[in-house]
């Protein structure tokens, strides 16, 4: 459980600074006040992105899992 809190958090915070700054990017352009419109954007998307990652991990864990093992790659030999 240790695991999956602290991938949900990190993984949130990376992504939801990430794509917030981009949105800020796009709608605003690098303002004067750029910053305080991102990180006030960032603050509001980090703790939605927490719960969504939390939640829909373990769901999307399972379904690369799936996707992986039923495909082999043309250049794997089997020993």
């Amino acid at each position: 459980m240790k695991h999956r809190i602290l991938f949900a958090t990190l993984m949130s915070l990376i992504l939801s600074c990430l794509m917030t700054a981009w949105v800020t990017w796009l709608n605003l352009g690098f303002t004067t006040d750029f910053i305080q419109h991102w990180l006030k954007a960032w603050i509001s998307a980090w703790p939605a992105a927490g719960i969504i990652s939390f939640t829909f991990a373990p769901m999307v864990q399972k379904v690369c899992l799936r996707l992986t093992s039923q495909r082999s790659s043309p250049l794997q030999t089997e020993s």
